[in-house]
């Protein structure tokens, strides 16, 4: 089953990451070279900045014990949701730009500011409890304490209670809304383009949950790569910071260091393995 399941994500994977290849190609010869160029960069920001998303997402369900066969409509529903809330954004984040053009400098001391904070803060201790969506709603609707199959709400007594399952999707859309104020001032270092911006965004995001299903069976194989997102961040945000000097650093050459730096964290990452990561790979 999990071997099944692992080829199936994998394949599926190749097949979304073969149909951005394609975006990218009409977007060539339909608009040139330089958007081309500019959906190529995003699309590799935002699926580098999408592991730290994943990550996240692997610590939720750890947290609450969620079943693998549950995550599967949590994660649908939360990847649904995050491309309604990355249009949102990068509506307003572009009409900002335009009328505030200092505030792209804002958005690189922001992204200098969180890649260090990844760098050298660990997540591990986070007390979801705390989220204050949650205790928000919590007033509004009581939370039953066990899981209901793939029921977000459940009626007990005549009452309305929603399930664990549903305080998950809220954790990881409120989540995604924090990620965005990370991945969209990043992209913008690429390009202000709207149609580029948005289509890498939802191409790297579609690809979420072949991705989650890889990761969760090699988690402890790729403890380097935050280290590798949080210096995209800095990257990124350094990139927005020194137009201010007027010197601005190419696409080409941007997407090259990003690879780089991609292929440093994940070959350290397998070089330093532990044993207890390789047990993680559950492939029976």
């Amino acid at each position: 089953m999990y071997l099944y399941e692992g080829k199936k994500s994998f394949f599926n994977l190749i097949f979304w990451i073969g149909l951005a290849i394609i975006f990218n190609i009409y977007i060539y010869l339909s608009f040139g070279l330089k958007p081309a160029v500019e959906f190529l960069g995003g699309y590799i920001i935002e699926m580098s900045l999408s592991l730290d998303n994943l990550f996240l997402f692997l610590m939720v369900f750890s947290t609450f014990k969620i079943p693998l066969e549950f995550q599967q409509r949590v994660l649908k529903y939360g990847i649904l949701g995050a491309m309604v809330l990355r249009l949102i954004f990068i509506i307003l984040g572009i009409e900002i730009i335009n009328k505030f053009h200092f505030i792209i400098y804002i958005f690189g001391i922001i992204l200098i500011f969180s890649g260090a904070k990844m760098m050298f803060h660990s997540d591990n201790n986070i007390d979801f409890s705390k989220n204050p969506i949650i205790r928000v709603f919590q007033k509004v609707i009581p939370i039953h304490d066990k899981l209901e199959g793939h029921k977000f709400f459940v009626k007990i007594n005549k009452r309305l209670y929603a399930t664990p399952l549903f305080i998950i999707l809220i954790i990881i859309e409120s989540s995604d809304v924090l990620f965005a104020l990370d991945s969209i001032p990043a992209i913008f270092s690429i390009t202000q383009n709207p149609l580029i911006v948005y289509t890498s965004n939802i191409f790297a995001i579609i690809c979420l949950r072949s991705m989650y299903y890889i990761l969760n069976r090699l988690n402890g194989m790729f403890k380097f790569m935050k280290y590798g997102v949080a210096l995209i961040l800095m990257f990124t945000g350094l990139k927005l910071l020194i137009l201010y000097f007027n010197i601005e650093i190419s696409v080409s050459i941007s997407i090259l260091l990003i690879l780089v730096i991609l292929l440093f964290s994940i070959l350290f990452s397998l070089i330093f393995s532990n044993d207890e990561g390789n047990k993680n790979l559950r492939i029976r």
